[in-house]
């Protein structure tokens, strides 16, 4: 039997639970490492780790980044946070949230995959939508082992019934069921052994696209698409042309001259930032009546939960005024198109 020693598990709703249930029947001296992501609000304070410790035998922590894996520990997503695993140690992230969650279950399971291969082992629990089931066929695609929780038991069941459309699990089993098959699939070995790292559709998707980019900057896509957008309706522009007679057009005819369209561009941006100034400002705002609000209610978890709510509004008071900034020093755009136009002739 090939060992596996990453264990991937993710849930939502009713998530918390079946990890109860799950931990609860591992062994002390488990020889592998857990990794666990559940959905929760950005701001809020994670007990988690806590609840899992006291749930079972293994010590359970909020991941850290650029921490080391050890075998018989349980890491933790914490709040606003991807957690990723990588070769011998864990990155955290506060990339794009994925199915409107961050920390998000796909994202935990595709880098395990593409880091250990066959060592790993998918446990997708109770939860709403449709977070986990990509990242469980990765996990199954590059040989692991996926597990479900039955839906039938399932508090919340749409994200085991996603999964089970997208995938053929290992196992469809009851959260009480699960401790057991984890224990039969899980050998002593070192994270040093095995596990061949694997690229996957997302890392040559990533370079696809980070190559389009090169080529539009190098004026190499003459008759294709390219990477803008037409400022009037949205569409992908076309690019017409190669050098001093490109231009560019959108399937719905919209045309412009590359000095028009930069004009256009330096426009949307300083729109873009105008209106990421007032939002900074309404949410840090509004951050600040909540942490009123918070502090109010008088006991010690609420000191804790306003003051985590002031330091975001803070950091967002100090993006805003980058913002603000940025924007003071920002030259005009239509004098930004005439110094590109006047440069060409």
């Amino acid at each position: 039997m090939p060992h596996h020693d990453i264990i991937v598990i993710g849930g939502s709703a009713g998530g918390i639970e079946a990890l109860r249930t799950l931990v609860s029947g591992l062994p002390p001296d488990l020889p592998a490492a857990l990794f666990v992501a559940v959905h929760v609000p950005p701001y809020s304070v994670s007990r988690l780790p806590e609840v899992l410790s006291r749930a079972g035998p293994l010590p359970a922590t909020h991941a850290a980044d650029g921490e080391s894996i050890q075998p018989g520990h349980i890491y933790v997503a914490p709040p606003d946070r991807h957690l990723l695993v990588r070769p011998r140690w864990i990155a955290l992230s506060r990339g794009p949230r994925e199915n409107h969650s961050r920390p998000a279950i796909d994202p935990l399971f595709r880098s395990a995959a593409r880091a250990y291969g066959s060592r790993v082992i998918g446990v997708v629990l109770s939860g709403a939508l449709y977070d986990g089931s990509m990242g469980l066929l990765a996990v199954k695609t590059r040989g692991g082992i996926a597990i479900v929780q039955d839906p039938r038991e399932a508090v919340v069941d749409s994200m085991p019934r996603s999964a089970l459309k997208l995938v053929e699990a290992d196992y469809v089993l009851a959260a009480a069921d699960i401790a057991s098959v984890l224990n039969e699939w899980v050998v002593r070995s070192s994270l040093e052994q095995g596990g061949e790292p694997v690229t996957d559709r997302d890392e040559r998707l990533q370079s696809v696209m980070k190559q389009d980019f090169v080529e539009q900057a190098q004026d190499g896509r003459a008759e294709e698409t390219t990477v803008y957008t037409c400022p009037e309706c949205g569409g992908v522009l076309w690019q017409d042309g190669a050098g001093r007679q490109v231009a560019f057009r959108c399937h719905v005819g919209h045309a412009y001259a590359p000095e028009i369209l930069l004009s256009h561009k330096s426009e949307e941006f300083e729109s873009a930032l105008w209106a990421s100034l007032r939002l900074l400002k309404e949410k840090a705002t509004l951050t600040r009546q909540l942490a009123t609000r918070s502090r109010a209610g008088g006991n010690g978890r609420n000191e804790e939960i306003t003051h985590r709510i002031e330091e975001q509004a803070e950091l967002d008071e100090q993006y805003a005024r980058t913002i603000q900034e940025l924007l003071e020093a920002m030259p005009n755009p239509a004098d930004q198109a005439a110094v590109v136009a006047q440069a060409l002739d």
